[in-house]
C-alpha cells in the first residue's frame, strides 16, 4: 500500500508541541515518488545510486541513573528508500529521547535503526536498513571540518539571470577530448518546499565525459535560488538535468545543506555504485 502523505500535512510551519519522552509516531514519512515522476524519473528504475547522509547535532537522552547523555549521530538512508523523513518530524523525534531512559548508546543505535529504517520503507510492502553511527564526546575533537574538494566554479565572474532551475544553460562539448573532473560551489540556495525558509548549500559535481561548460554549471547552480523544494530532490534534479542535457559517461552530485534545528542533510547521487563520500562537515554547517 502507497504511502499517502504529503509536505503539507506535516508539522513545517506549523506551531508545535516540544514531546521529550520517547515518541516514534512523530516520525513523518513522505513518498519520494511523486517528485520524481514530476521530473520525469521511473521510481522504478532510478538512473543513479547513492544515499542521503543526515547529521544529528542535537540528540540527548538518560542513562538508567537519570543523568543525560549526548553524542552526534550519523544517518545513512539509501535513495532507493521509498520515503524520505521530513526534517521538522525527525527533530521533534530526536527530541523525544531527552527525558527517556536507555541502558547505553548501544540501546538508542538500536532505538533509532529500528524506527528510521521502518519509517523510510514505510507503504512499500519492502524492509530495509537505514544507517546509523554514534560519535561519544570523548571523539567530537576528530570529527572532520572540510570543505568540499574540487575547481571551484565560484571564481567565474558571470552575469545571472535565472533564479529558477534553467536546465537550458546546461552544455558540454562533444568535440573536445573527454575529460574528467570535479568542480564545486558554495552558491548553492534553495527554499523549502512547504515553509519557503531559505536553504543553504555547497555542490561538488564530478563527472567523466565531454567538458560540461563551467559557466553554465555555475549560472544553474545560482539558477535554484528562489526553488521551493526539498534537500533530496534539488540534488535528484540537479543530476537528472546534467545527465541528460551534458550526457557524461560518469556523474556524481553531492550536495551539503547548512543544518536547520541541528539537523543537516546531504543527498549523494552517482550514477555508479561507488563508495559513499565522507560526511565531513563544511565550515558554514
Amino acid at each position: 500500500m502507497a504511502l499517502d502523505n504529503t509536505p503539507a500535512q506535516s508539522q513545517l510551519g506549523r506551531a508545535s508541541a516540544y514531546v521529550d519522552r520517547y515518541d516514534a509516531s512523530l516520525l513523518f514519512p513522505i513518498a519520494r515518488a511523486a517528485q520524481r515522476e514530476a521530473m520525469g524519473i521511473s521510481p522504478d528504475a532510478l538512473p543513479f545510486f547513492g544515499a542521503d547522509l543526515w547529521t544529528a547535532f542535537e540528540l540527548s537522552w538518560l542513562n538508567p541513573r537519570g543523568k543525560p547523555q549526548v553524542a552526534i549521530a550519523h544517518f545513512t538512508v539509501p535513495c532507493e528508500t521509498p520515503n524520505i523523513i521530513e526534517s521538522k518530524s525527525f527533530k521533534l523525534y530526536l527530541n523525544s529521547f531527552n527525558s527517556t531512559v536507555f541502558a547505553d548508546a548501544d540501546a538508542v543505535r538500536e532505538r533509532l535503526r529500528a524506527d528510521l529504517g521502518e519509517a523510510a520503507w514505510r507503504g512499500s510492502g519492502r524492509s530495509g536498513g537505514v544507517g546509523v553511527k554514534l560519535i561519544s564526546p570523548e571523539l567530537f575533537d576528530r570529527e572532520p571540518v572540510h570543505e568540499l574538494d574540487g575547481l571551484d566554479l565560484d571564481r567565474l565572474d558571470i552575469e545571472c539571470t535565472h533564479y529558477q532551475p534553467a536546465p537550458e544553460l546546461l552544455q558540454s562539448d562533444s568535440t573536445q577530448p573527454p575529460v574528467t573532473e570535479t568542480l564545486t560551489s558554495r552558491l548553492l540556495k534553495s527554499n523549502c518546499l512547504v515553509t519557503g525558509q531559505p536553504d543553504w548549500g555547497s555542490v561538488q559535481i564530478s563527472y567523466s565525459g565531454p567538458p560540461i561548460d563551467q559557466a553554465g554549471l555555475l549560472g544553474y547552480i545560482v539558477s535554484f535560488r528562489n526553488h521551493n523544494e526539498f534537500h533530496e530532490p534539488c540534488a535528484e534534479r540537479m543530476f537528472w538535468d546534467i545527465w541528460r542535457k551534458c550526457r557524461p559517461n560518469k556523474l556524481s552530485v553531492y550536495a551539503r545543506y547548512t543544518r536547520r534545528g541541528g539537523l543537516d542533510i546531504n543527498p549523494f547521487r552517482t550514477s555508479s555504485p561507488r563508495a559513499l563520500p565522507s560526511n565531513a562537515r563544511t565550515a558554514r554547517q
